[in-house]
């Protein structure tokens, strides 16, 4: 099965260099089913990339198809961002501290003794970057904006189908698909898109039923990250359209997270110790400690790391790659473990904290940027679905990575709030220029 991979691959590395290079084309319109809407090359290159973000080509004993897939992407996106695209790419605070941080990446690879290995870190964090910037110069019109949501969309229903039916997952789409932990990282992003036309389109029942089917896999998975992302993307996507009124909706929210880690068997088996002796009273009166949590060792895992790789050298770190390369040789005292759960402790292992609050910044930014545009009552309806779902999506996916290491699967998960941030900064640069 592993030919399959090779085949897939190479179906959509063409086509993609065939609809890069395209001077024109034509796709359904997304808004009416029964027209085809006429596009650019770049149009239809994006939507394919944004669209299959999910597939990873990762089959076991195949060649390292993942790392090599992120590569041409993001030689496809700089070819189109250099020589294909009339356009300048839309360049704002978030985009620009995302770009100082991937300078201080390269200059973390000076002083870094795995500087192989760092390499494959900035590729991982340059591509959320590249996507942005591409998505701002090629996206104009909401048409395309839909086209390119809905196929993620679409992509994402049959990650979902496969996960839960094992025969497909090994016959026709072997290691094709990211992990479950990236696939329900992505469905954050993908939920919040559903939640977001339930409010701005006609289809309520059909995007309702896509909302709460792209939030049950990290329930029934029992992904605490996802769970503790998937409500956090609510809670600020409730506080972007209602703002303050929006409150008591939050506190529901926090309060289902609450009631489902406390009530839901599987979760509260996996989260405590003794979950017998875990319980919401608990909770409120300050009596459950972090030691009846299972954190799977990622405490020690971090409090190790901390040790050996940040303290000393708190604002630079070791360098760049030094933290994933150790993990990955096993020279730590964790077992077989090969990543260490959590971005932020990687990067304040690798590149201090000068490093994190780069990163962090730069994601601050995209939020609050997306809150003052999806206030603004003049923009159009699809530049305000962007704006709220790269804001509340974008916080979601940056509370997972306090415990998992989402960067390694950043074509499925980081890229998707920064392509819809992207999306919004073309749509309004079209708005600009009347």
């Amino acid at each position: 099965m592993i030919i399959l991979n090779y085949l897939y691959f190479l179906i959509i590395t063409l086509l993609g260099y065939k609809w890069l290079s395209a001077s024109s084309g034509s796709m359904v319109n997304p808004l009416n089913k029964e027209e085809r809407m006429m596009m650019d090359g770049p149009e239809m290159f994006w939507v394919l990339t944004f669209s299959t973000g999910l597939l990873a080509f990762s089959a076991p004993g195949a060649l390292d198809l993942m790392a090599i897939r992120l590569l041409v992407l993001e030689v496809f996106c700089l070819i189109g961002l250099l020589f294909v695209c009339k356009r300048r790419p839309q360049w704002t605070a978030a985009s620009v501290v995302y770009a100082i941080f991937i300078f201080w990446l390269i200059l973390g690879l000076v002083y870094s003794p795995a500087p192989g290995y760092g390499f494959r870190v900035i590729l991982k964090y340059l591509y959320p970057l590249l996507i942005m910037l591409l998505a701002s110069t090629v996206v104009r019109d909401t048409e395309v904006f839909l086209k390119a949501g809905l196929g993620a969309r679409m992509v994402a229903l049959v990650a979902l189908i496969v996960a839960f039916i094992p025969m497909l997952e090994g016959t026709l789409f072997p290691g094709v698909f990211w992990y479950g932990t990236a696939r329900a990282i992505n469905f954050i992003s993908i939920c919040i898109f559903s939640l977001a036309l339930f409010y701005y389109t006609d289809e309520k029942k059909k995007n309702l039923f896509y909302t709460i089917l792209f939030m049950l896999p990290c329930f029934v998975w029992v992904f605490r990250t996802s769970i503790m992302g998937t409500t956090l993307a609510f809670a600020i996507f409730y506080f972007f359209h209602y703002k303050l009124k929006s409150l008591p909706v939050v506190f529901g929210v926090l309060l289902l997270f609450i009631v489902a880690v406390f009530t839901i068997p599987s979760v509260k088996e996996k989260m405590f110790f003794d979950d017998n002796n875990a319980n919401a009273s608990q909770l409120r009166s300050g009596e459950i400690s972090t030691d009846n949590i299972n954190s799977n060792g990622r405490f020690a895992m971090w409090e190790w790391s901390l040790k050996h790789f940040y303290e000393g050298k708190e604002l630079t770190g070791t360098g760049t790659g030094n933290l994933q390369e150790t993990f990955y040789a096993i020279r730590h005292p964790f077992g077989t473990i090969r990543i260490v759960h959590s971005d932020y402790v990687q990067m304040l292992c690798d590149n201090g904290l000068i490093g994190l609050v780069l990163f962090g910044g730069s994601f601050l930014i995209l939020i609050f940027h997306s809150f003052y545009v999806y206030q603004n009552k003049h923009h159009h309806t699809g530049i305000k679905i962007c704006a709220i779902v790269a804001g509340a999506s974008a916080g979601g996916v940056l509370l997972t990575m306090m415990t998992d290491n989402v960067i390694n699967y950043s074509m499925a998960t980081i890229s998707y709030p920064y392509g819809f941030y992207g999306m919004m900064l073309g749509m309004m640069a079209k708005e600009r220029e009347g």
